[in-house]
């Protein structure tokens, strides 16, 4: 249920920001790439994990996270400020258990997944699953108030790593523990530098200090704490003491600690403040953040945008030459051209093409069977011939796509993920064989279909199909020489000018010309398919950059809003506790 102090429309504000964050896309390899995805996982973490949450239940407890470097006596800490032993410490590094949280008996609903840090499973039981929460009711815990012991922010294993800056970023309240020998260390500034930046609520703890160092070591510490923007954050001193039978610190060893935390948990007004703080915090810092994400997907952007490019060229180039080389004589050659010759008999033929075309239908009848035989080899031969141009410019858009997307880290990154990429598919062999021979039978359709009107007999019609169809695929192999033109072409030309002929005496010189120009039609239309199929190997690989800018535009509108929705209503009472 939502608190009566949070905004609705912060909530929603902030509920938009987490979809726009986590639907941000970052896979290219561009520089910067891993640091802004870190960031993202930072964003998405926080939010999701104690921004919302915490809105939406202000009056939970005050969760506070005790975190600190190895072996600077966390859990031992966390067992004397709770006064009971409730998790396990130990020599061993690193130390593999599952990070335990402490409450009063009856606030144990507050901390359930769907209040708080939803992606970890809730545990009762000693456990060494890093990522399980472990929950502990004790009755040491005052209400308002729970203790919750975070693996080492400096652990050896990455998991706790990890873990420990999410548990963090939960925080209403960091109890930041270190010690003598420790507390210069480079790691644990980073986090309070972090912690700084968000405005997040702190204490620091120097544990394990000899009285002989106390001084000394307290005044470096607090004149570090000062410069890195922590001046007002409480400093506590645990003095290097025995430990007692139990297991515990001397009670007035942690004495100030304990006080200071049970009156916060008694302080409503106190409380609030921290809560508060660190929450305003923590949106002012993910919107900053998130403007610094959309700033950053520029490179995105353009790197999609460049890779698209090049594999858009590149077939569309392919697909235009081929298109081209379908219509221009290009087939005309080798033994499509000498089976045709043969089919025709063009040496007679090209002695007189127009007085001889009455006399080609009669041989086509005369000579009936061994012109089907020949006619087949001709269906063969352009099959033969036309696949195989059709596989030479696949197989050079893939080389030629390869090499470009190679020549960048995110195409590079891109081809790493999928094998053979280098070449045409392993389908496209198949595809264009199956293209070819149903182009054909089309075709031959096409011819049947207008010869039914024609005055022709029904034996040319039964066995001259064939014959007069791989007429008119010759016919569209040198369409676009021009009107009248097949001749122009050679060879070649001649004998196709004798298809054009023989087409028209049957059909007439109008439909010949929608014949050739549908079958053609038809025929680059498969062609500019087949491409795109092998095109879409790579562009699956890629966001559309349209989509890119999209997300790129909602993540800025989105963190406008959070930000405007922060400053006019963040809280109902008017921003009292910023």
């Amino acid at each position: 249920m939502l608190s009566e102090h949070a905004s609705v429309q912060q909530l929603g504000a902030l509920s938009r920001l987490l979809a726009a964050v986590k639907g941000i896309d970052l896979s290219l390899d561009v520089p910067g790439a891993r640091d802004i995805r870190e960031i993202r996982a930072e964003i998405a973490d926080q939010l999701s994990d104690y921004v919302i949450p915490r809105l939406v239940q202000l009056d939970a407890p005050l969760l506070t996270v005790v975190g600190g470097s190895t072996g600077a006596g966390k859990s031992t800490l966390v067992n004397s400020i709770v006064g009971e032993s409730v998790t396990e410490s130990g020599v061993l590094r690193p130390t593999t258990r599952s990070p335990v949280l402490v409450h009063h008996p009856d606030e144990g609903e507050w901390f359930q997944p769907d209040r708080i840090l939803p992606d970890l499973p809730r545990t009762e039981a000693v456990t060494n699953d890093v990522y399980a929460l472990r929950l502990v009711a004790s009755r040491f815990v005052p209400r308002g108030l729970a203790v919750l012991d975070a693996p080492d922010i400096d652990s050896i294993d990455a998991a706790n790593r990890e873990l420990a800056g999410q548990l963090l970023a939960a925080a209403d309240l960091w109890l930041f523990v270190t010690s003598a020998a420790r507390y210069a260390d480079q790691v644990p500034w980073d986090y309070l530098r972090r912690a700084a930046e968000r405005s997040t609520s702190v204490a620091v703890v120097l544990d394990r200090t000899h009285d002989d160092h106390v001084v000394e070591v307290r005044g470096h510490l607090a004149r570090m704490m000062t410069s890195r923007g922590l001046s007002d954050s409480p400093l506590f001193t645990v003095p290097e003491s025995e430990i007692e039978p139990n297991g515990l610190l001397p009670r007035a060893a942690v004495a100030p600690i304990v006080s200071w935390l049970h009156d916060l948990a008694a302080d409503p007004e106190g409380r609030a403040a921290v809560v508060h703080g660190t929450l305003d915090g923590a949106v002012r810092h993910n919107v900053m953040q998130s403007h610094d994400i959309a700033d950053a997907f520029d490179a995105q952007v353009e790197a999609a945008k460049q890779l698209r490019g090049d594999v858009d060229g590149i077939y569309r180039k392919a697909a235009e030459t081929l298109a081209a080389q379908t219509a221009d004589g290009t087939l005309m050659h080798g033994e499509v051209l000498g089976r045709w010759q043969e089919f025709v008999g063009s040496g007679e033929l090209m002695k007189s093409v127009e007085e001889r075309v009455s006399r080609l239908r009669d041989r086509l009848l005369d000579n009936l069977t061994g012109r089907r035989a020949q006619s087949a080899e001709v269906v063969d031969a352009v099959e033969s011939g036309l696949q195989a141009l059709i596989m030479e410019h696949a197989e050079s858009a893939a080389e030629q796509t390869y090499r470009a997307w190679s020549s960048t880290p995110p195409g590079k990154a891109l081809l790493a993920r999928q094998r053979g990429l280098d070449r045409a598919s392993r389908d496209a062999r198949v595809s264009s064989e199956r293209l070819v021979r149903d182009w054909q039978a089309r075709v031959f359709e096409m011819v049947r279909a207008e010869g039914a009107d024609k005055r022709l007999t029904a034996k040319f019609l039964a066995f001259g199909v064939n014959g007069v169809g791989v007429a008119l695929m010759v016919l569209v192999f040198v369409q676009s020489t021009g009107a009248g033109g097949a001749a122009q072409v050679g060879v070649a030309g001649g004998t196709a000018y004798v298809a054009q002929k023989l087409l028209e005496a049957i059909f007439g010189a109008q439909a010949v010309r929608d014949l050739s120009r549908r079958a053609g039609e038809d025929l680059q239309a498969c062609v500019i398919a087949l491409l795109e199929t092998e095109q879409k190997r790579y562009t699956d690989l890629l966001v559309d950059p349209a989509a890119l800018e999209a997300a790129q535009a909602e993540l800025r509108e989105a963190a406008r809003q959070a930000e405007y929705a922060r400053h006019a209503d963040f809280f109902e009472d008017g921003g009292k506790h910023r």
